[in-house]
């Protein structure tokens, strides 16, 4: 898995629950009929580990889809530039979009601005998807952490509610129950 990648590559992680938290919500929304779009980077660079025939590409058993759930190839970091994702969601009349995966500030961040700019209600669960450490264009080291906190930051209330699990799960039972 991608992750599994990185962290071989001396590369560590923040929020080491974000993956069961991700299970979590799928296991929510399946629950309940939810809607359900799974999105899978399909990387054109040559070296990258989310190129299709590498292991990077193949997403994570907890997060795997299951029949009847759409999967939306993306080749860039927005699920929104070069696919088919607006059409679905306004042709099916959804609003709100709950957003989860990885990385926070690429693939994450860059999907959820445009998602508040087209005008949906955005929610990202701040507690279901991660980040890695990095290196800066200064040279500094940036923890995982400082970084999923700062884009969160850049993403709270102009593009998005920044939301838990524990909230989102809770909203979907009482919502589906009232």
């Amino acid at each position: 898995m991608a992750f599994v990648e990185f962290e071989r590559a001396g590369l560590r992680r923040n929020n080491p629950e974000a993956v069961e938290n991700i299970a979590r919500l799928l296991q929510a929304f399946r629950r309940e009929g939810l809607a359900i779009f799974h999105i899978r980077h399909a990387s054109v660079e040559k070296d990258s580990a989310l190129r299709p025939e590498r292991s990077g590409y193949q997403p994570i058993s907890q997060a795997r889809e299951q029949a009847g759930e759409p999967v939306i190839v993306k080749h860039v970091n927005s699920a929104f530039i070069g696919t088919d994702l607006e059409k679905r969601l306004r042709d099916a009349g959804h609003q709100t979009l709950v957003i989860a995966g990885i990385t926070t500030n690429h693939c994450v961040e860059t999907t959820t601005r445009m998602a508040g700019n087209m005008g949906f209600e955005a929610q990202l669960v701040q507690d279901a998807c991660y980040t890695f450490d990095r290196v800066g264009f200064d040279g500094r080291s940036e923890s995982a952490e400082a970084i999923h906190q700062m884009t969160l930051s850049n993403l709270n209330g102009e593009f998005a509610s920044i939301v838990t699990t524990d909230a989102v799960v809770a909203a979907v039972a009482e919502n589906i129950a009232a």
